[in-house]
């Protein structure tokens, strides 16, 4: 059996630290703070609406590099697994992955202004750390993704932000924080 890349074996790794921190925390605030009541109004229920197609437009972004893992293309693929080879024949799903490439931006766009909007509409309290941390990803995403696609952004930058953009801890810390903090509000 072949070992693991050592870029797989770190996401791995941080991604069960974060789990395990993150767990940890959930405990903590679940007995210290009270449960925060539910304040059924136009907005919040408008927002939980806005949510949930902020969440349908994740799983469609973050597909595109399930795809690109499963079928070993992209950068990130190569990064963390060097030695894969698929057996699926990529060429298949060539129109797909260009498609996919080219929405990207939209998508993203459309990812962060509505999951801003959700955090808006909801009033989620800033003093679980869950939130601001999720509200800083976000952000955090949107910027360095603009980066990436404003033509009037410096080389240097560009590079930069395309190494900051494109990492997969990113991802993995909105899901888990985003996950834990709607168990603990919906408790």
């Amino acid at each position: 059996m072949k070992s693991i890349s050592s870029e797989l074996r770190k996401i791995l790794i941080f991604t069960a630290a974060t789990i395990v921190l993150s767990v940890g925390y959930f405990i903590y605030i679940s007995y210290k703070y009270p449960p925060i009541p539910e304040h059924e109004t136009f907005l919040s229920e408008l927002g939980e609406g806005i949510g949930e197609i902020g969440l349908w437009i994740l799983l469609f972004i973050y597909a595109r590099t399930a795809i690109k893992l499963a079928l070993g293309k992209g950068a990130i693929s190569k990064r963390i697994l060097p030695e894969y080879s698929s057996p699926i024949n990529a060429s298949m799903f060539q129109k797909l992955i260009r498609f996919l490439d080219r929405t990207h931006i939209y998508f993203g766009i459309a990812a962060v202004v509505i999951i801003l909007m959700h955090i808006a509409l909801m009033g989620i309290p800033m003093h679980i750390l869950f939130f601001p941390a999720v509200l800083a990803l976000v952000v955090w995403q949107g910027a360095f993704g603009l980066f990436i696609s404003w033509r009037y952004t410096p080389k240097e930058i560009k590079k930069f932000s395309y190494l900051v953009h494109a990492q997969l801890f990113t991802g993995i810390m909105m899901g888990i924080f985003a996950y834990l903090g709607h168990i603990f509000i919906d408790d």
